[in-house]
């Protein structure tokens, strides 16, 4: 692709180029196009055209046919096609042809929209749109199969090896150790060859198909050669009407004679469909060819299974002895059993005594019988189990390579490695050989061929799943561009793969997704990699999140319904670790928090370079559950305002404001705690936000240190007390808190004790705290005299100033008017933090509820709240409701 160069702005503007969508596939250099800053400033520059690096190794469209025809036949094909025939019957046999191939046409149909939707191999196509949760897995379970499927196609070439060794009197060990020696040997020449490169693989891979389409021929032709007396009293008879009837319905034997065990038996005669998607980096137009190809090698395999069954049906007895002397000399056929009565064989004795040994049902090399060569059909089973073989050989250690890749299971990595130019996972391929081998060591196909049936149908059933999944949540990044997808019929393959997993082999399909549930748990909830690949669950958050956002509006409140959303001013979240730690602990998993942070406008260079991001992964470390969010103000006064009323969406905005209060306030600035005063009393009295609550947090053993990791709310709270002093009706809140905090594990041991002024007449007995009644006694004020004395303006000591004059330079201090129109106030104060300290000094936190006041100064309203919480050892929460209910003792 060249590059266009723009004749109006004279920058560096590229012509669209792939390269630069390619930077969520790993592996891959990514390229970034010019800044946008670049393009203003820079003049314009020559660049060379764009060369597309594309392997040698390209696959036209006739070639992905090839491929996945040579995957899709294989030892079934020859060895156990027409047997399943003979069992299920021409008509179930067709059934189950359909069903299978129902299944894999649809996996075909996803597998297509995926790979019109980018490029990328089967495990990226599964993994980039389930994300590393269950692709990971699926990925994991995929390699698996194929890696099996290495072994079931070798052991079926050892057995056909094996049948001919005897034919000529050679036996090695016994029938089931020589297909075990013939097979190890047969995997170690494969592996051979793979480590020859693709290129080796390739040039096998065409020789295959063409042995496999004359062998076809070869039994096409065999059909309408009539057969000789040795063939006839094997069973073949040329076609017949008879046999053909005969053979329609089922004959159910053995253990082995059940419709979905002949299902399971048959289904890996069907895979394979996935050998292009498998090599779609060696393709040169993948999203071309895999859709194509892939449809047509379906097309072209169910065609052929579907000649074999009916022409094999329609000529071949189920039953023949292989006896000569069982040719009928006469006439009558009285006593004679089956079809081949009507053509002159009796094959009774055989049948009654149950020890035929010729037929569709006892011999497995029948389409070697029926052929014009029986040679060449050898040749053919060669050639098909062998370029099975090889495929999956080559395509499992690929597969695991990308897993290996992405770093999401630990001690796996060792076989990521790549070798050589092509980057061949050597090692990859020397682990699917062992697990081959001991597969191969079973050396019984009816045994393996439904297990591997197993693996695929799971992984047919994510692909399907994953498609589905990623159509109905609407992410714009699914667009696949082929015509004939649709996401029903992606849910048909899901259901229908997951269903005939249980019809198959229940314990298997058992076994399987309970792995991949512990692989999911263990991505989910131990490793969390750090990956994103903009999975269709991170869209179906999203639509879920987006949806009951909007239904919740339609939601009326209800004081039993009612929880504490937290807008909590933490500033960075890390400066106050003690803060988030005890907000955290009463709304995680309840209800909303959102970490705020005012970012005044000449610290706004310094303050942005540390991202949002950053404290974002800072709080997920910490266990935290909430939101981060960062405003810009030119005042701290304008950037809270702003934030409580901009938190927020819909009914999940913060009603409760939760505000560090220093314990060294008197060294803040008197703006500081003005402002302070004024945004209590404006939540407090005029209740300008929407029904807002108001928590102060006073933390007397915490200091504010960034580097301080533990905090007092991260121990267990162990069988101390929280205390709640309840001195005014505000609607319950400073109760509600404490609970839910004893809701927790590590405060559910705390006892809550609630004191409350005068009597408890009033105060409903509750299970949940134990109430105590307490008074207020005389106190001596000296200590709190002191500390406001630098706040007192003393005017009536200062002759020829007025008190307006003197408000007006210092709005925050004290008149000596005001300090005695609420002297009785704060001895109130003085005496309840007496009491607080004398009932309390063991407790794990206090609550304590501040009365405010419009009119009251704010260095005195400061005073009053260090008044309340001065000499505590634990840390005090000055919790204040609006006067509405948040909590019920009635069902209502």
């Amino acid at each position: 692709m060249e590059p266009r160069k723009t004749s109006i702005y004279n920058t560096i503007d590229m012509a669209p180029q792939l390269e630069y969508y390619a930077n969520t596939l790993p592996h891959q250099e990514i390229k970034i196009r010019p800044s946008l800053d670049v393009l203003r400033k820079t003049f314009e520059v020559s660049f060379p055209p764009v060369e597309k690096n594309i392997s040698l190794l390209s696959f036209f469209l006739t070639l992905q046919l090839m491929r996945c025809m040579l995957n899709i036949w294989g030892v079934i094909l020859f060895l156990r096609l027409t047997w399943i025939t003979s069992q299920a019957g021409i008509v179930l046999g067709l059934v189950i042809i359909a069903l299978a191939v129902s299944v894999t046409t649809t996996t075909a149909l996803s597998i297509s929209a995926i790979a019109t939707n980018g490029e990328s191999g089967t495990y990226f196509m599964i993994s980039r749109t389930l994300g590393p949760e269950l692709g990971a897995s699926i990925g994991l379970i995929f390699s698996l199969a194929n890696a099996l499927a290495v072994a079931l196609h070798t052991v079926g070439f050892s057995e056909v090896v094996r049948d001919l060794m005897r034919s000529y009197g050679t036996i090695m060990v016994d029938s089931l150790n020589d297909v075990r020696i013939i097979g190890v040997v047969t995997v170690t020449i494969l592996l051979f060859i793979t480590f020859g490169g693709m290129d080796w693989e390739a040039k096998a891979q065409i020789f295959f198909f063409i042995v496999l389409m004359a062998s076809f021929v070869d039994y096409l032709v065999g059909t309408l050669i009539p057969p000789t007396p040795l063939k006839k009293s094997q069973g073949f008879f040329g076609y017949d009407r008879d046999i053909f009837i005969e053979n329609l319905t089922p004959s159910w034997r053995g253990p082995d004679g059940n419709f979905f065990r002949q299902f399971a038996i048959f289904f890996p005669a069907c895979t394979g469909i996935l050998s292009g998607a498998n090599i779609s980096g060696d393709l040169k137009d993948p999203s071309t060819a895999i859709p194509k190809g892939t449809l047509m090698a379906i097309f072209c395999t169910t065609l052929s299974y579907v000649v074999i069954v009916i022409t094999s049906g329609a000529s071949t007895v189920r039953d023949a002895s292989g006896n000569m002397t069982d040719l009928m000399t006469g006439n009558s056929t009285s006593g004679c059993l089956g079809p081949a009565c009507k053509l002159g064989w009796n094959f009774t004795t055989c049948v009654q005594s149950q020890t035929c040994s010729q037929g569709l049902a006892n011999y497995s090399q029948v389409m070697g019988l029926i052929s014009g060569s029986y040679y060449l059909i050898v040749a053919g089973v060669f050639a098909a189990t062998l370029s099975s073989a090889l495929g999956f050989l080559v395509s499992a250690p690929k597969i695991f390579q990308c897993l290996c890749k992405d770093n999401v299971y630990p001690y796996i990595s060792f076989f990521g490695k790549g070798y050589g130019k092509n980057n061949e996972p050597l090692r990859g391929y020397i682990l699917t050989y062992l697990i081959a081998v001991a597969i191969i060591l079973v050396a019984q196909l009816n045994i393996i061929a439904p297990i591997i049936s197993n693996f695929f149908l799971c992984s047919y059933c994510l692909i399907n799943l994953s498609c589905f999944h990623a159509s109905i949540v609407n992410s714009p990044g699914w667009r696949p561009a082929f015509k004939y997808y649709n996401k029903w019929t992606a849910l048909y393959g899901a259901m229908a793969s997951f269903a005939l997993m249980f019809a198959f082999t229940w314990w298997a399909a058992l076994g399987t997704w309970f792995v991949i549930s512990l692989l999911f748990i263990y991505i989910t909830y131990f490793k969390r990699p750090n990956v994103n690949w903009g999975s269709s669950i991170q869209a179906s958050s999203y639509n879920m999140a987006l949806s009951f956002s909007v239904s919740l509006t339609d939601v009326k409140d209800h004081v039993k319904n009612f929880r504490p959303q937290c807008l909590v001013m933490t500033g960075p979240p890390k400066q106050r670790p003690a803060l988030v730690d005890f907000v955290g602990c009463f709304t995680k998993q309840v209800s909303l928090m959102i970490c705020g942070n005012i970012i005044m406008e000449p610290d706004k260079q310094t303050q942005f370079q540390d991202s949002t991001d950053q404290y974002v992964k800072w709080l997920n470390k910490r266990k935290v559950r909430s939101f981060y969010t960062q405003f810009t103000a030119d005042t701290l006064r304008d950037g809270v305002r702003y934030l409580m009323q901009a938190s927020g969406l819909g009914k999940l905005k913060p009603n409760t404001l939760v505000i560090g209060f220093k314990s060294k306030w008197m060294e803040s600035s008197p703006t500081t705690y003005h402002f302070f005063h004024t945004l209590c009393v404006r939540i407090i009295l005029f209740n300008l936000y929407d029904n807002t609550y108001l928590l102060l947090f006073a933390a007397n053993d915490i200091s504010e240190n960034s580097d301080q990791v533990k905090t007092v709310f991260k121990n267990a709270g162990g069988t101390k007390t929280i205390d709640v002093y309840w001195i005014a009706d505000d609607g319950g809140l400073i109760v509600l808190v404490p609970y839910l905090l004893t809701r927790r594990k590590r405060w559910r041991s705390c006892k809550i004790r609630v004191f409350i002024l005068g009597d408890e007449e009033n105060m409903k007995e509750s299970r949940d705290a134990k109430i105590i009644c307490v008074f207020l006694m005389p106190c001596s004020m000296n200590k709190f005299l002191e500390s406001v004395a630098p706040y007192r303006l003393y005017d009536e000591q200062q002759e020829g100033v007025s008190v307006q004059e003197l408000k007006k330079k210092e709005p925050w201090k004290i008149s000596d008017k005001q300090f005695e129109a609420f002297r009785l106030k704060s001895e109130r104060k003085v005496r309840l933090n007496e009491i607080i300290r004398r009932n309390s000094q063991n407790t794990t936190l206090v609550l304590v509820l501040p009365v405010a006041h419009g009119d009251c100064p704010s260095a005195l309203y400061i005073a009053w709240l260090d008044a309340l919480t001065c000499g505590l050892h634990c840390p005090a929460v000055l919790v204040r409701g609006n006067q509405e209910n948040v909590l019920t003792f009635y069902c209502q």
